[in-house]
């Protein structure tokens, strides 16, 4: 388990890198949005943070008191690092095609895969509700499906298979194939549950 200096180290390495890289490029290449001169806007699942530029410090100002997760600041200092190269590929693939994702596997498995099926495998309806509240879009696959846009070129789409007597329920998470270049193994598994977190406060109010 990572401790808070290490996600504070982290997100000081990554925003030292990022201030080389001009405000514009940024924008462009991450597909949030400028926040004037000052920084980038960047939505992250029902919250919209303020970052600014070049101090790379983070706010909220609909939720000024509000802790802002240190999780958070480091995945999406880390995607904007890999949104200067990777792009959207278009092709979906599982946890395990991303190069170097099975080290990680078994905790991914942990914190996303099997608290998804357990919660929603048997309530169909609270997962409608709870993707609906984080805005995802209805996709054709398996009994249920959302996809998610977390970040501007990382979607994330989760699936569900309803369980009955002889089967359990199962769930899926699939990345577009471009994760790869974005983020690090580490970096998607922890994308993915934190949606899954998210969708799990949602679906008890």
């Amino acid at each position: 388990m990572a401790r808070t200096d290490d996600y504070q180290g982290a997100i000081d390495l990554a925003a030292v890198a990022l201030t080389k890289v001009p405000l514009a490029t940024l924008v462009e290449r991450s597909g949030f949005t400028a926040d004037g001169d000052k920084g980038l806007v960047t939505p992250f699942l029902d919250r919209t943070y303020h970052l600014s530029y070049p101090d790379f410090a983070f706010g909220d100002p609909a939720a000024p008191d509000k802790e802002i997760p240190l999780q958070e600041q480091v995945l999406i200092l880390h995607y904007l690092q890999g949104a200067l190269k990777g792009q959207i590929l278009g092709r979906w693939v599982a946890y395990r095609e991303i190069p170097g994702a099975g080290f990680y596997f078994s905790v991914f498995a942990k914190r996303a895969i099997d608290p998804l099926k357990k919660v929603f495998g048997q309530r169909l309806d609270g997962f409608h509700a709870a993707a609906a509240a984080l805005q995802g879009r209805a996709v054709a696959a398996g009994d249920a499906g959302y996809e998610f846009t977390l970040f501007p070129k990382a979607p994330l789409q989760l699936i569900l298979y309803l369980g009955d007597e002889e089967f359990p329920a199962e769930a899926n998470i699939l990345f577009d194939a471009g994760i790869k270049e974005l983020l690090s193994p580490e970096d998607a598994a922890w994308l993915a549950s934190l949606l899954v977190y998210r969708l799990l406060a949602k679906s008890h109010g």
